[in-house]
């Protein structure tokens, strides 16, 4: 990295506001900021869950009738998806994207070309949820569509847009390579983080929220702690 990146990094995203463990980088900035500093195609595969722009709150995950999650409401609370600039830094900085969400805003990114592989998330809900029951995720790739079953059902949810960890997994053994550099520009829960760890590339996630920030910090500290304690004896 050049002295004038490096300074604008430093500008983007302090020393005190980043996790660096192996291969493994954690920022709480923001992501366009921190794009700014990349040269183009900069990273293999971007893995991104932005906001949908749906309104999504504190009730997420409820039944209907029940009460509401005690989330922490994030940065920008969900009342619109991300610019169309952002799109195009987003293919500017990386190879190929995933893009969680992308039916609810394809309009802004339409340069982007057609693609014959989504990815759909089969959640293997009943009709007695109040919010989707699959979610779909545009793809640059030429390949096929591929679908994903598992329920997001975890005891120790952090976020209201959480995804599993084996579903990153999955996307990274279907999409990626071991040693690739891959991005996921909205960290959420930290769950990409954990998969990218475990599955052997290089990983930088940015988190704008600084709370959920800390609690994907800690999620990511405390589910790979087990296997630093392995490497250690």
């Amino acid at each position: 990295m050049n002295f004038n990146r490096a300074n604008a990094l430093m500008a983007a995203c302090p020393l005190e506001l980043r996790v660096i463990q192996h291969m493994i980088e954690l920022l709480n900035c923001d992501c366009m900021e921190y794009m700014a500093t990349l040269p183009d195609k900069a990273f293999d595969l971007a893995i991104v869950d932005p906001p949908y722009g749906i309104g999504v709150n504190v009730s997420m995950g409820r039944r209907k009738g029940g009460n509401k999650s005690g989330y922490h409401k994030y940065a920008g609370e969900d009342k619109e998806p991300p610019s169309i600039k952002y799109f195009k830094e987003l293919k500017r900085i990386s190879k190929h994207q995933v893009v969680w969400g992308a039916n609810h805003f394809i309009d802004n990114f339409s340069f982007y070309a057609n693609s014959p592989c989504w990815l759909m998330w089969d959640k293997k809900f009943s009709d007695e949820v109040t919010f989707a029951q699959f979610e779909l995720a545009w793809t640059s790739f030429e390949t096929t569509c591929k679908k994903f079953d598992q329920s997001p059902n975890d005891k120790h949810r952090i976020h209201p847009t959480q995804k599993p960890v084996k579903l990153y997994e999955w996307i990274l053994q279907n999409y990626a390579a071991k040693g690739q550099k891959i991005i996921d520009t909205h960290l959420g829960s930290g769950s990409s983080a954990i998969a990218a760890h475990y599955f052997g590339c290089e990983f930088v996630g940015c988190e704008l929220d600084k709370k959920y920030y800390e609690l994907a910090r800690q999620r990511f500290q405390l589910e790979t702690a087990q296997q630093r304690v392995f490497d250690d004896v």
